[in-house]
């Protein structure tokens, strides 16, 4: 017998011309029926219809719901799409930019406001009855992640949790933790990604794909593919025997010359339209290299789109920047902004001005723009899909040193390849350059899902103002309950059990004889091992005060013999010791060398 949905569930759906999926209609189910979601998914799946089931489930019945994201640029494209949906009057917005009607029944803010909110009090929080926190795999990160465990912790009981989470391979172990600080909690994990991606390297002007065989489709046949040996191949420095430089006539050391250069980004976009692969959004680490890109574009006279389409671009942006004066947009750099946009070309990230971004946004969305040239921060749940994702490096600047991409961030920047209802396949391009080994790449391309780990790191300064904001007990009940400590039980626990087998183990193959047991004899060694570690210790020593001694003696002139190491061999004596503790002298060697002699 097939129970009915809940009657808010199904006029939910009916807001939608697509079914849900079976993942979608389960964590749906169970927020209808009050509890917490924990949803783990890939990226472009879907997960938000869920947050969104829970901002209608609150109106519906007369509570708040907040929802919260990572990032400004996610919040204020969230708080866009509620608006259209529910209208002005009933969706606010709460940023560090911008605070629009903050008492409204749904509002979308930044994780942090979220954490503030909580410690201060605010009275916002009367009549909060659910809360949505996107992207919660966030909560690894190194920086900001405990923000989202003292949300977990501090939120009324009464307030019911949707956690949506890209695909990790602990969501057990997460949802556990959920269900232990915030009661109920449903685990849903889908891993299929609705657009199935295709992996390529980009090496000279070559596309190639990065696996060999089915698995390079991402159809899960097999768990460890091969990578393209013609890849590996073309990868390799150059064989060929040295040839004389064009400069100096001086011969190039062979097999160490690469064959190929990482290509220019106006190449780049040429050959994937030529590939049919565009629209493409081409991540950058840095806002300076995304505007550079599209100026290198501009350089080459790329041009993506046609002349109607042109006029259609060129009509949005005169109808959203109608606001700004006239004397202002040179300094904001319109004219090349607009240039780019006219010919399908265009930078995103945080450093523009909101307005620009937001129309990147619309006519990425709307088919106008063909390549978008981003930082990292646009993989973060922003609703711009595109067939294609360029990676132009593995390694990235994190705020300390240059490091290598992990699996998880290569996993959510490739996620916005694939356009679900539109394209039939997704694909993922990494741009090979010197130094760059194709099997590392399959390392990250491999791993489909990676552990969920705290990052929840308490230090002096954090806890003085726990304390001075909550008091001493709220603070202990949160460094007791964060998902740190909850990890750091459980590895006790598993460690306990292993002690635990050991010594039943011990128990089992115990050997005794009429001279003891085998316990006694472990001891013994033990001790044995100690006596002798004393030994050599005491004899070194005794050894180092006798050198000590020797150097202390000698003056200037005195021949000596260096018995080892890199002075080994007759030297003189110019300057004797002066430091009774560790006596140095200056030396000549017999090669006619100045050097400093230690004890040791």
């Amino acid at each position: 017998m097939t129970v009915p949905d809940d009657p808010e569930l199904t006029a939910f759906q009916a807001l939608y011309d697509f079914d849900f999926d079976d993942f979608q209609l389960e964590a749906c189910r169970a927020l209808a029926a009050g509890h917490g979601v924990l949803l783990a998914a890939p990226t472009g799946s879907g997960k938000t219809v869920v947050g969104e089931f829970a901002v209608h489930l609150a109106l519906a019945r007369g509570g708040k719901c907040f929802y919260t994201t990572p990032i400004k640029a996610l919040s204020n494209q969230k708080y866009g799409d509620l608006v259209r949906r529910y209208s002005a009057a009933r969706v606010g917005l709460l940023t560090g930019d911008n605070a629009i009607n903050g008492d409204a029944p749904v509002v979308v803010m930044t994780t942090e406001v979220l954490r503030n909110m909580l410690y201060a009090g605010s009275p916002a929080l009367a009549g909060l009855r659910h809360v949505v926190l996107d992207e919660v795999h966030y909560l690894a990160d190194r920086f900001r992640g405990t923000v989202w465990e003292e949300v977990i912790i501090h939120l009324p009981e009464s307030v019911t949790l949707t956690a949506l989470s890209a695909t990790v391979s602990n969501a057990e172990e997460f949802g556990d933790w959920l269900a232990s600080v915030r009661g109920g909690t449903k685990v849903i994990v889908d891993e299929l990604r609705p657009v199935p991606l295709w992996q390529h390297m980009l090496v000279g002007g070559r596309l190639l794909d990065l696996f060999a065989g089915p698995a390079k489709a991402d159809t899960g046949t097999a768990p460890h593919p091969r990578v393209n040996p013609e890849l590996l191949r073309l990868t390799q420095p150059d064989p060929r025997p040295p040839r004389p430089s064009r400069r100096d006539g001086r011969p190039r050391q062979a097999g160490r010359e690469p064959r190929f250069t990482r290509p220019r980004r106006a190449d780049v976009i040429t050959r994937l339209d030529r590939e049919g692969l565009l629209p493409a959004i081409t991540f950058i680490f840095s806002r300076a290299g995304c505007d550079a890109a599209v100026q290198q574009c501009l350089a080459a006279s790329v041009r993506l789109t046609t002349r109607e389409e042109a006029d259609k671009i060129a009509a949005i942006v005169a109808r959203r920047v109608a606001d700004l004066p006239a004397a202002d947009l040179p300094v904001l750099g319109f004219h090349d902004w607009q240039a780019g946009l006219l010919r399908g070309v265009a930078a995103h990230h945080a450093g523009m001005l909101p307005a620009f971004k937001e129309v990147v946004e619309e006519l990425f969305a709307a088919g106008l723009i063909r390549a978008v040239f981003a930082t990292e921060t646009l993989a973060l749940g922003i609703n711009m899909p595109a067939r294609s994702v360029v990676i132009e490096r593995v390694d990235k600047w994190n705020g300390q040193a240059h490091s290598e991409l992990t699996a998880g961030e290569y996993t959510q920047l490739t996620g916005r390849a694939g356009r679900r209802g539109i394209d039939v396949e997704g694909h993922a391009v990494v741009l090979w350059q010197p130094g760059v080994d194709p099997v590392a790449v399959a390392g990250l391309a491999g791993t489909r899902t990676y552990p969920l780990n705290s990052s929840f790191q308490p230090s002096y300064n954090m806890a003085v103002n726990l304390v001075g904001q909550v008091g001493i007990q709220r603070a202990s009940r949160l460094l007791e309950s964060s998902f740190a400590q909850f990890q750091a039980d459980r590895s006790v626990v598993a460690l306990a059990r292993q002690a635990r087998r050991l010594r039943d183990q011990m128990a089992a193959v115990a050997v005794t004889c009429e001279r003891g047991d085998f316990g006694e004899y472990a001891r013994m060694r033990a001790e044995l091992s100690r006596r002798e570690r004393e030994l050599s210790s005491s004899l070194a020593a005794a050894r180092r005060a006798e050198v000590a001694d020797s150097l202390r003696v000698l003056r200037r002139g005195d021949i000596i013999v260096v018995p080892g190491g890199r002075r080994a061999g007759q030297a003189v004596v110019l300057t004797p010791a002066t430091d009774a503790t560790t006596p140095t002298l200056l030396i000549l060697t017999e090669h006619r060398q100045l050097k400093r002699l230690a004890p040791a």
